[in-house]
């Protein structure tokens, strides 16, 4: 009960600003993510054509020394060989120089030769594990076309891969720093781009925040095309909503003036009765103070029932509906209110249906307003018909009266117009038409001639996928 007093606080979402952040912060940090994996490869890559240039010198110097002597191989290592392998420091060098049945004839017996023979020119490069360690090997061919020799002697330089990962390591460390570092940048950039992008929102927020709450005139602000949208959907909304309290404002003053006009005069002729001794006289009174009471009962009524299409006008879902079935149930709820005699309605109806698209309730209340007008203003007979021309349905009710005084339809519907002969009318009737009649698209028709007078009201006709199946 103690919270029942508070407004709810309203959900708060994450800001564009915010959402903004996160998602390039994650996109940057993809991008970092795919520089480093790339830069390693790259890095690598480097690293391994430079220290394989390394290990293709010392093959080829190798492959120099080696000659045939007295139908015997020999090799004569060069220093420079070495020289050249120790350029990779911290590195272990392994080399192996075979014969073509494979028969070592110096360096390592156990290092593997490479798994195929198919070796280019320049030497072929292959990675294994050899004493425990990762080592990267360089194989190459020296032909022999001797008389006692002849074949390939493989030469094989290697050496432990850790300069190669420091070097890929680096490379790529760099890398990641230069990107990390534009990214940053960019982050802020952006950061700052969007602030600048939101500073209309802002004014927006700031505008609405100081303006009276009772000022429901529009915005007039430069904003860009994406924000001008935003404003001119607001200014509709606006006006939308001052047109809606403008209309209640004076409808609640119309009605209110109405009302005590109607108390006061019913008041006025309750005093004059209780003053009056002459029963000619005070029965005239007493049919004075009844015709105000029915005409305060019908105001009263009026009143709800002209508040309730107003209402509905804003909420109530337009559904397909048979004008025929409407037509017939205000009718029946007529006759039970008026009662029968002179109330009796005459039903003029199509036998096809004539389907529009509306809200029942109002379209009753209308069609009920136009029934209680002929009855209250017109003679008997009262006819009530539906029909349909081209793409529009009529609702029309005719009487033998001499009709409206207004002949013009747009002056029609003016509230409280009251028949200063009919004292019981509250005024409303037409004016309930006329707003069910807009809020349709549609709007009254007036027929008259020949001791006959009708009004109608006009609807469109429902597209053909509101007919019923």
């Amino acid at each position: 009960m103690a919270h029942q007093g508070r407004e709810a606080a309203p959900d708060r979402s994450l800001s564009i600003a915010y959402r903004l952040a996160i998602s390039l912060t994650l996109v940057l940090g993809l991008a970092v993510a795919a520089t480093i994996y790339a830069a390693y490869g790259y890095g690598r890559q480097a690293a391994n054509e430079a220290f394989d240039r390394l290990l293709q010198g010392a093959a080829l110097q190798i492959a120099e020394r080696i000659f045939v002597i007295e139908g015997e191989v020999r090799v004569d290592i060069p220093v420079s060989a070495f020289e050249l392998l120790s350029l990779a420091k911290d590195e272990r060098v392994f080399y192996r120089v075979a014969q073509p049945d494979g028969a070592t004839l110096t360096g390592y017996e156990d290092f593997p030769l490479p798994e195929t023979d198919e070796i280019p020119e320049g030497g072929l490069a292959y990675e294994v594990d050899f004493g425990g360690e990762r080592v990267r090997a360089l194989a190459t061919l020296r032909r022999l076309a001797e008389r006692a020799v002849s074949g390939d002697i493989y030469i094989v330089v290697a050496h432990t891969t850790g300069s190669r990962e420091q070097l890929a390591r680096s490379m790529a460390t760099q890398a990641v720093a230069v990107i990390a570092g534009a990214g940053v940048a960019i982050l802020v950039l952006a950061l700052l781009a969007m602030r600048y992008a939101m500073r209309p929102l802002e004014r927006i927020q700031t505008a609405i925040l100081e303006r009276d709450p009772l000022d429901l005139s529009p915005f007039s602000m430069h904003a860009p095309d994406e924000v001008s949208a935003l404003v001119a959907s607001i200014n509709r909304f606006m006006g939308r909503l001052d047109r809606r309290v403008r209309a209640m404002q004076d409808y609640v003053a119309d009605s209110a003036h109405q009302i005590r006009t109607s108390i006061t005069a019913l008041r006025a002729h309750s005093e004059l009765a209780l003053d009056e001794d002459d029963p000619k006289r005070l029965k005239v009174l007493h049919r004075r103070i009844r015709s105000r009471a029915i005409g305060l009962n019908r105001l009263t009524d009026q009143l709800l029932s002209h508040a309730l299409v107003t209402h509905r006008a804003d909420t109530a879902p337009l559904e397909p509906l048979d004008l025929r079935r409407i037509a017939v149930d205000a009718e029946r709820e007529f006759t039970q209110v008026a009662g029968g005699g002179r109330s009796r309605i005459r039903l003029d109806l199509p036998e096809e249906p004539v389907m529009v698209r509306g809200d029942a309730f109002s379209l009753g209340e209308a069609v009920k307003n136009l029934l209680n007008n002929a009855h209250a203003h017109g003679k008997p007979p009262i006819a009530l018909g539906v029909s349909s021309h081209g793409e529009r349905a009529r609702v029309t009710v005719t009487d033998r009266g001499g009709g409206l005084s207004v002949r013009d339809p747009v002056e029609i519907g003016q509230r409280y117009a009251i028949n200063p002969n009919k004292p019981e009318s509250a005024g409303l009737g037409l004016a309930i038409v006329r707003e069910v009649a807009e809020f349709h698209h549609g709007h009254i028709a007036l027929d008259g001639g020949e001791g006959a007078f009708s009004i109608s009201l006009d609807l469109p006709l429902a597209t053909p996928g509101d007919q019923p199946a």
